[in-house]
């Protein structure tokens, strides 16, 4: 099984945070989703199944790539919770000192865990991984995708944010002899 992790294009949200929130895309959407598209290589149109966050920002490139995309509320970005929509500058450093030291145990205020948005994600992933063999497209968000790639690759959560990865990039795994192998990170 070959699973595409492909995170969405650039967003309008200089300094924002926003997990869950919607924001408007970049004026860049079309020339990004056109080069994403290319460097994809499977034909999206061949009728490969796609999923995608729930989140406008996910759906909107996959609606322009893929055929038939089913949304999946397990692919999200992190909830902040209180934190949500709101300025990072503005946030108070009382709240994000102690949840930047440990976020994947703690939450912002009536937001979620790092750590939860890594278990969400992995239920999606085993259940994907009792599902056929064919190559599968999954539009998400850069939290996501590190959250899956330290699984996969049994990487302590905390390191996830050494993982760089783009907007607009793909990141693809591959699982073999019941073992996932990263065949590209960030592509």
């Amino acid at each position: 099984m070959t699973i595409y992790l492909i995170r969405h294009t650039a967003v309008q949200a200089l300094g924002l945070c926003y997990g869950h929130h919607d924001v408007p895309l970049a004026a860049t959407f079309a020339a990004e989703a056109a080069q994403l598209s290319a460097k994809l290589p499977i034909a999206p149109t061949e009728g490969h199944r796609a999923f995608s966050s729930p989140a406008v920002r996910c759906l909107t490139l996959a609606a322009a790539i893929a055929t038939n995309v089913t949304p999946d509320e397990r692919l999200r970005e992190m909830h902040f919770g209180t934190w949500e929509n709101r300025l990072w500058n503005d946030l108070p450093p009382t709240e994000t000192a102690p949840w930047m030291e440990d976020y994947v145990t703690l939450a912002p205020p009536s937001g979620e865990t790092f750590g939860a948005v890594q278990q969400r994600a992995v239920d999606f992933l085993a259940e994907l991984a009792t599902d056929g063999e064919e190559p599968l497209l999954v539009f998400t968000h850069g939290g996501t995708i590190r959250a899956l790639v330290c699984h996969c690759l049994d990487i302590p959560l905390r390191n996830a944010f050494q993982l760089r990865i783009d907007f607009a990039s793909i990141t693809k795994l591959q699982k073999q002899h019941g073992r996932w192998n990263l065949l590209t990170l960030n592509s």
